[in-house]
This record gives C-alpha cells, sequence and structure tokens, in this order.
C-alpha cells in the first residue's frame, strides 16, 4: 500500500508549476545522454567534458564557463559535447 501522507508532502513541497514539470523533465534527460558517454557528464546544471568543467545550464541556457587545460581553452571536441548536450536538452547556447 502507498503511504499517501508522504506522497502529498512530496507535493505540496514540489508543487507542480509548468516550471517545475519542465526543470524535472531537463534533469530526467540529462541521466539518459546516449552519446559520448565515457568523456561527456551532465551533473545538476553542470556539464563536464573528460572531468572538466565546460559549460553550465541556468533554465534553458547552456553557456560555456571558462576553462583552461595545458593552455587550451577551446577545442573541437569540448564544443561538440556541449553542442550535443544543448541538442539533447533543447537548450539554448550561449
Amino acid at each position: 500500500m502507498i503511504n499517501s501522507t508522504r506522497e502529498w508532502d512530496w507535493m505540496d513541497e514540489n508543487k507542480l508549476t509548468d516550471n517545475n514539470i519542465k526543470k524535472n523533465n531537463k534533469n530526467s534527460q540529462m541521466g539518459r545522454l546516449k552519446k559520448y558517454n565515457q568523456n561527456l557528464r551532465v551533473e545538476d546544471n553542470k556539464v563536464y567534458s573528460y572531468n572538466t568543467l565546460v559549460a553550465e545550464i541556468s533554465g534553458d541556457i547552456i553557456k560555456k564557463v571558462n576553462w583552461s587545460v595545458d593552455g587550451k581553452t577551446s577545442s573541437p571536441t569540448t564544443t561538440k559535447h556541449i553542442n550535443y548536450v544543448a541538442e539533447e536538452l533543447n537548450l539554448i547556447k550561449k
């Protein structure tokens, strides 16, 4: 039997607004990225390429962050990773 009190407590705390539904759907999608799964990951609102933070997600926007590895501040692979996340999660690139 389902503990209805607990279920309703959760619903009260997380009011079912359009924004929360969108946010929860995006969070669910983040865990389901199929390509580049060995070298690309999304945790919360952060995008990591080869364990380097390369972008952050805010709402419907993905924005590259400044990073530097061995003097490099951009790479074709990182660009491909950011573009892939943006496309998969339907985000606007800034």
